[in-house]
């Protein structure tokens, strides 16, 4: 049942990969989320670099709230070091889970917070 699952997901995640990209232009927003925490970074795919990146773990308020609202925060954080750094527009990678639950509140928070996708 496991093993079906990630396998199912990596299925999903090559699907999404092959058709976005990240550029110095517009960078991919990709998240992750693990059964504790949730991360995210901004990747230029040309150059292999991480632009920014937000993470609960290193967050101490996200720590002591919900995974939904640990979510928001993160979505918050990344949007702010990503306008930081100049980045306005990015392609939204969500890593071959369902646009759901966390992932969805990372977005609609990075978007509220000024990012556009």
């Amino acid at each position: 049942m496991a093993l079906d699952k990630v396998l199912r997901r990596a299925k999903i995640k090559r699907r999404i990969r092959k058709k976005i990209s990240g550029t110095a232009m517009v960078p991919r927003l990709s998240v992750f989320r693990s059964n504790k925490q949730i991360y995210a970074q901004i990747i230029d795919d040309i150059s292999g670099n991480t632009l920014a990146s937000a993470a609960s773990l290193k967050n101490d308020a996200a720590q002591k709230v919900a995974k939904l609202n640990q979510a928001t925060l993160v979505g918050k954080l990344i949007a702010e070091k990503a306008l930081k750094a100049g980045i306005k527009t990015v392609v939204f990678d969500r890593n071959g889970y369902l646009y759901h639950g966390r992932i969805r509140s990372l977005a609609d928070s990075a978007r509220e917070s000024g990012l556009k996708f």
